[in-house]
């Protein structure tokens, strides 16, 4: 579950946490994250897959990387998120230490402790920072919602067995539940 620890914290706190203790930090509010269960991972997993294979496919520039992966939205130190997918096409954006301003794509896959997170902060702050595209997966719910930034900022609910298609990329399409399979 991520919570809140009350202070005003600096991306210097998160170097200085525990080895595997990771935690992200959004406006200066660090929030600890807990281990992902089994299906977290197998669709983290799949879905780099699947992106990675159809960029490759099309000989194109974007790279895919799975969390933990350090995303520095508002190259800023206050700001820290490791997105469970993250699909990054401005290779300029691109440093040993991670991604220094928003992805293009990003996917989420709720922890049943607290989809709220996702819903409502990382939504805001994913939107604000420039993401063209963001993914909520829900796996209690059986639910992806898609959040098109780019276009009216519209959103779009679809279940697992939906074939979901791909704002940034118009051939593209995922279908969850095959990644289940």
């Amino acid at each position: 579950m991520a919570l809140p620890l009350e202070k005003n914290y600096t991306i210097e706190d998160i170097y200085t946490l525990p080895d595997g203790q990771r935690a992200e930090l959004i406006d200066g509010q660090m929030y600890m994250m807990a281990p992902p269960v089994r299906i977290h991972q197998k669709l983290v997993s799949q879905f780099t897959k699947i992106i990675g294979s159809y960029i490759d496919s099309k000989h194109g520039d974007c790279e895919v990387y799975p969390a933990p992966f350090a995303v520095f939205l508002n190259e800023d130190d206050r700001n820290y998120v490791e997105p469970d997918i993250s699909v990054i096409c401005d290779k300029n954006k691109l440093n040993e230490k991670g991604c220094n301003g928003a992805p293009d794509w990003i996917i989420e896959i709720t922890s049943p402790s607290n989809p709220e997170h996702d819903y409502g902060i990382k939504l805001f702050k994913y939107r604000t920072a420039g993401v063209r595209e963001y993914w909520i997966v829900n796996p209690a719910k059986k639910t992806v919602t898609v959040f098109d930034f780019e276009t009216d900022e519209k959103s779009n609910q679809y279940s697992f067995d939906d074939t979901v298609p791909v704002c940034i990329y118009e051939d593209l399409n995922i279908r969850v539940e095959d990644l289940l399979s």
